[in-house]
């Protein structure tokens, strides 16, 4: 059903790198360029993606609260090496990798450096 979710950054170029080293040794990968210089990150254009851009409306990229964005991942290691490279690419903690729920639900929890709420996560649903 989510074709892309977008973060809002008031650093353009700072928000890029940011997810370009994120993502970096991932299968996700820069796609495309918005129409005002954001990035589509994902796996494919077929797949969900993430966009990184400035706002619309041109006023200042703010965080909504209670807003937040998970990321979904095959294994707890990918869980584990993301939050670990947003430790050490600029990202702050807001949960350390673990359980959630025993077996269903494993997540890492961080906030990118305008402040956007990030989860990575692996779901066991079903």
């Amino acid at each position: 059903m989510i074709a892309y979710t977008m973060v809002g950054t008031n650093n353009l170029e700072e928000g890029i790198a940011f997810y370009s080293k994120l993502f970096e040794g991932s299968d996700v990968k820069p796609l495309f360029k918005t129409p005002r210089d954001g990035q589509f990150f994902g796996k494919s254009a077929d797949e969900p993606m993430l966009v990184v851009g400035l706002p619309y409306d041109e006023k200042p990229a703010t965080v909504g609260n209670g807003v937040m964005i998970a990321l979904r991942f095959e294994t707890t290691e990918e869980v584990d090496a993301l939050y670990a490279k947003a430790m050490a690419v600029g990202g702050s903690d807001e949960g350390e990798p673990g359980w959630r729920m025993e077996n269903v639900f494993y997540g890492a929890y961080f906030r990118d450096p305008e402040g956007n709420k990030i989860c990575a996560c692996k779901m066991n649903f079903g």
